[in-house]
């Protein structure tokens, strides 16, 4: 059983029922007890069964839940539930297998912040919870596609923090096809991270408009007295969907997208999608990729990184960008060094 947050409710109710020596719980006051915590926490919560509640004892009386002496005695025709010792309490059990594995997961994600600044706390945060649960956590399971010589990464716990606190930025800024310095005012909304770099989405107070700030073009954060604007209409949860990568054109709306690809490129295709709206259809003019996302920087990176193995169909306009990059790209290579 998995030990999810409905269930994390119905334990600790059932725990306040079974170490309760003023009442009988039978098992109807079981469900009332679970349902009403459930309810507490989510008023659309569809309740629990009586099913559920039996396995919810058994788990708590195995081993590997929390070893709960859990006991029903028998009432005329009916039984109630109750601990026979009072004094025992899941709360004060230490971790079962289930929460030790669960942790351990945890902290193994929590190892891809190590080494990053402002996130020194979660070395000192590993160490201790290893300690007092004694669990040990294998830092070599798990790799992460992290850059650690990336500049900007400094920048991430001041703008997190601005985020949260809903404090206004003054970012100084070199963009790549510049030597000046720009300075933007910025509301910070939301980090993201691709292709391993991080980028800022804020409100630029200047133009008005959501702006996206690489990271590591950063060259100096003060903070601003200006009132910060809540962000009340964006919804980066799905800000990203239409598009690969990061670069967003709120005025564009996304187009058909149709790729041939070469029929030994389909197995990689088909496990690594493109984007999410990708379609792969056979015909007898072989193996075509549909998307349905906006045209962008990203996107042609993407398409150009399959090499020769895939062909833009439409719309025209990408077609016409690819082939110019590819032009460029063979002159490079045609000139004499």
């Amino acid at each position: 059983m998995s030990t999810n947050k409905n269930a994390t409710i119905r334990y600790q109710a059932l725990d306040r029922c079974f170490r309760n020596p003023g009442r009988k719980y039978y098992i109807e006051d079981l469900i009332d007890a679970c349902n009403d915590a459930l309810l507490d926490v989510d008023p659309k919560s569809s309740g629990v069964k009586r099913r559920q509640i039996y396995e919810d004892i058994k788990f708590m009386q195995d081993s590997k839940g929390f070893d709960a002496p859990v006991e029903s005695f028998k009432d005329g025709r009916k039984a109630f539930y109750r601990y026979t010792d009072m004094n025992f309490s899941i709360n004060s059990q230490p971790l079962n297998e289930q929460e030790a594995q669960q942790l351990k997961e945890s902290l193994l994600t929590l190892s891809r912040f190590k080494g990053m600044p402002q996130f020194d706390w979660v070395e000192e945060l590993t160490a201790r919870l290893e300690h007092t649960f004694n669990l040990k956590t294998d830092d070599n399971i798990l790799s992460f596609e992290e850059n650690p010589f990336l500049t900007g990464r400094e920048y991430i716990g001041n703008i997190y923090n601005a985020i949260v606190s809903k404090k206004v930025l003054l970012i100084t800024y070199k963009p790549f096809k510049t030597d000046r310095e720009l300075l933007f005012e910025i509301h910070p909304y939301h980090l993201k991270q691709y292709n391993n770099r991080w980028f800022l989405f804020g409100l630029n107070n200047e133009y008005g408009s959501i702006t996206n700030l690489a990271l590591d073009r950063i060259q100096k954060i003060n903070e601003s007295k200006t009132k910060y604007i809540t962000n009340t209409k964006i919804d980066f949860s799905d800000y990203f969907d239409d598009v690969i990568g990061v670069s967003v054109d709120e005025a564009q709306e996304p187009q058909k997208v149709v790729l041939k690809a070469d029929d030994d490129l389909l197995p990689y295709i088909t496990s690594k999608p493109m984007h999410g709206s990708q379609k792969i259809k056979k015909d007898e003019e072989g193996t075509r990729i549909e998307l349905k996302l906006q045209l962008n920087y990203e996107l042609e990176s993407t398409i150009l990184s399959f090499g020769e193995k895939i062909e833009v169909a439409e719309p025209e306009a990408l077609r016409a960008a690819i082939t110019n990059r590819i032009k460029v790209l063979n002159l490079k290579y045609t000139t004499c060094v």
